[in-house]
């Protein structure tokens, strides 16, 4: 089941959400908010409510869920002042605000180009992609062992080529340094310096954590 608001879509089978093709990082408090509220739109739902879905015989103080709600609003670009999506109900609780659509019509499977390092997704844009230390990288990755504008992928409609850009520590793919601009395939492993990254550009599965991310 996919819900479509705006130009997000919440996949539920696959615990994401994505907009304009690209997966937003929400972690799992903020998913599973994010998932109520859609689910009892338009009505609104009580703190109290939340609070148990969310942690289930558990105490939390009142900023636990107010953390969660900036967390939501934060991935979304919403203002709690003009809440477009989530509504704060004072004294009671929030509301999805949006027309949102439930469609169980089958869909191909999102399939982004992307790098991961640790947890951290980068989706990768079609042209150059600088990987590096440098504020403006397309992957920023800060670390000593990464040059500021240490290597760079090169994404077409149909292949992506991985090159380094003269970095000190090297870029390398299957322990060998890169003899010139090469191609990477779907789950390919690579280094720049000893930090090691993947590619990706199969089809976008479980969640994780969006680089591109942030009552």
């Amino acid at each position: 089941m996919r819900v479509q608001f705006g130009d997000f879509t919440l996949d539920r089978a696959a615990r994401q959400l994505v907009r304009g093709g690209r997966e937003l990082h929400l972690e799992p408090k903020a998913y599973e908010l994010l998932d109520l509220l859609l689910a009892r739109r338009p009505a609104a739902v009580s703190k109290r409510e939340i609070r148990d879905q969310l942690w289930p015989d558990t105490f939390v103080s009142e900023s636990s869920l107010t953390d969660v709600v900036a967390q939501l609003r934060a991935a979304l670009g919403d203002d709690r002042r003009r809440a477009k999506y989530v509504r704060t109900l004072h004294g009671f609780g929030y509301a999805f605000a949006a027309t949102a659509e439930d469609s169980k019509a089958a869909t191909k499977p999102l399939t982004v180009p992307r790098v991961i390092w640790e947890r951290l997704v980068f989706p990768l844009s079609p042209g150059e992609n600088v990987l590096g230390r440098d504020d403006v990288a397309s992957v920023r990755i800060d670390s000593f062992q990464v040059s500021r504008r240490h290597a760079r992928i090169v994404v077409t409609e149909d292949r992506a080529v991985l090159e380094d850009l003269g970095s000190k520590n090297g870029t390398f793919r299957n322990e060998e340094r890169l003899p010139g601009p090469t191609e990477l395939r779907d789950g390919d492993t690579f280094r720049l310096g000893r930090l090691l990254l993947v590619y990706r550009s199969g089809a976008l599965l479980g969640s994780t954590r969006s680089a591109m991310d942030g009552d």
